[in-house]
């Protein structure tokens, strides 16, 4: 498959699919649609500025995303204990156009609804993700989540947003 026979729906499904696997807590199936040079960033206090000289909430290569994985099945994440139940909802799906030999930039919205300890949260956020074409489908090369409240005090994101 090139990547003039991507269309809409191939994409939605696979942010659908990535959404699923985080809200069921399937770490390893989730990891598995990365990139190995990936970069996943959630900004604290602004939108868009250098991560490596600001503060984020997260900013993590592939090597940081396997610990945090590997933290979160060890059962000793004990701010998981027990687990957030969640479910996002994905909209306004936009494909952006793309350079020859460039990932494939995916922007979209999302709500995602968590339940932990009887406290109810939702967070409303914008997202911008890189998609790859590789031998076995599509990667992620990037994902930026962009938390509408990120420059308020959150509550604990020790889940994957």
């Amino acid at each position: 498959m090139t990547i003039a026979a991507l269309d809409l729906r191939e994409i939605e499904s696979f942010l659908y699919r990535e959404a699923r696997l985080a809200d069921e807590n399937r770490y390893d199936e989730w990891l598995a649609l990365w990139t190995t040079d990936a970069t996943y960033w959630v900004p604290a206090n602004d939108d868009d500025y250098d991560p490596r000289q600001h503060v984020s909430i997260i900013y993590d290569g592939w090597d940081r995303l396997q610990d945090r994985i590997d933290r979160l099945k060890s059962g000793a994440a004990w701010s998981q204990e027990p687990r957030s139940r969640m479910r996002r909802l994905i909209s306004n799906i936009e494909i952006e156009p793309q350079r020859a030999g460039e990932d494939i930039a995916v922007r979209s919205n999302f709500v995602l609804g968590e339940l932990r300890r009887g406290l109810q949260t939702a967070y409303f956020a914008h997202q911008l993700h890189r998609l790859r074409l590789c031998d076995d489908g599509l990667r992620m090369s990037f994902k930026k989540v962009l938390l509408l409240n990120n420059d308020e005090p959150l509550h604990n994101l020790s889940f994957l947003v």
